[in-house]
């Protein structure tokens, strides 16, 4: 099963993607990690990316199709991967289709402008561990320190409002697109077959939303 997510930043994608991973058996493919790794890494592509990412921007289509070129070469062995975070564009979409590699079922995840601002911008990271707290929804025990390991926990800057709302602005303008170019892909074709469903509300209740999407 070749599974693309859909979605503005902060919709839980990644939150949802590891269990509909485990569900479906597959891996998982983020592009949002893979590029924090490259910036920590200091890697070359990680030097192009850091300013661009951290100005809420998305990188060059060249540099994340490269990227994700190269991640799923590590899937090839795997019974399909999940994409999350790509394609964020048309143009990746059509690189991803000139490149033979199909799609089976893309799914949007959909939450209201104000709901992510308020997800994210409460969102506090321990870096090394990559464990998530939130100030209000989920808060470490003591403020702004990991409960592990007794670590000062990162406000990241692509969390920061103002970054969010760009975000955001990028999203609609660049990738909401994307969503009814997969629309009318999936009518007139069939595949990939393509679903809705709403990202708000407590994530058990989205997993089950997730669970009757493949039932069907």
């Amino acid at each position: 099963m070749r599974v693309i997510f859909l979605g503005p930043p902060g919709a839980g994608k990644g939150t949802q993607a590891h269990f509909l991973c485990n569900f479906l058996q597959i891996p998982h493919v983020s592009t949002g990690d893979r590029l924090r790794q490259e910036v920590q890494a200091e890697t070359e592509l990680g030097k192009q990316v850091k300013e661009i990412m951290a100005a809420g921007l998305f990188p060059a289509d060249e540099l994340i199709i490269a990227l994700v070129k190269k991640a799923l070469l590590e899937t090839k062995e795997a019974k399909g991967f999940l994409l999350d975070g790509f394609p964020r564009t048309v143009a990746q979409a059509e690189a991803l289709k000139d490149a033979s590699i199909d799609i089976d079922h893309v799914i949007e995840l959909e939450v209201a402008d104000e709901v992510i601002i308020q997800r994210l911008s409460g969102r506090r990271v321990h870096l090394s561990s990559g464990r998530i707290y939130h100030v209000t929804l989920n808060p470490p025990k003591v403020a702004d320190i990991d409960d592990m390991t007794g670590e000062a926990l990162v406000h990241r800057e692509d969390d920061k409002e103002a970054v969010i709302r760009k975000r955001l602005e990028v999203y609609h303008d660049k990738t909401k697109p994307l969503v009814h170019w997969y629309q009318r892909l999936a009518s007139t074709n069939k595949i990939p077959v393509f679903s809705k469903i709403s990202g708000e509300g407590a994530v058990e209740i989205v997993r089950q939303r997730l669970v009757q999407i493949f039932a069907k």
